[in-house]
């Protein structure tokens, strides 16, 4: 399951998607919006993106580290639109069959992710906004 969405993200659902008999691991990392950025207290985030590239992108990220981790399933979900600070804002979840790919393959998928998939975030503060690249 890889996808972004407008809707909250089921973490127990991405937790179900990946799991398997093979599996000997689950690893998910889970995004939330924080109130703070550096010295800005943070009041909400608008995440945008170019939809098909970014899931693209991200397909072609799973198909990346199944080549250098022997992986069972991936979730990948980052959410778009106004979210709000606590709000799930992207998760991945990746089952293998020891736990030692699973944490390298999750940590590199989201690392990954923030660099090359066309998500873009505005900030906005009690006086103001600004534009970052969502995962700088």
């Amino acid at each position: 399951m890889i996808k972004i969405s407008n809707q909250p993200i089921d973490i127990q659902a991405c937790v179900e998607a990946v799991q398997s008999e093979r599996a000997g691991a689950i690893d998910v990392f889970i995004g939330t919006v924080r109130n703070h950025n550096n010295t800005k207290e943070v009041v909400r985030l608008e995440f945008e993106t170019y939809d098909i590239m970014a899931v693209k992108k991200m397909e072609e990220l799973a198909n990346q580290a199944r080549k250098r981790w022997d992986i069972e399933k991936i979730v990948m979900i980052h959410r778009k639109g106004v979210l709000q600070i606590g709000d799930v804002a992207v998760v991945i979840a990746v089952s293998t069959p020891h736990r030692v790919a699973s944490f390298e393959a999750c940590q590199w998928l989201i690392d990954t992710l923030k660099t090359v998939v066309p998500i873009w975030k505005k900030e906005i503060y009690e006086n103001g906004e600004e534009w970052l690249e969502a995962h700088a």
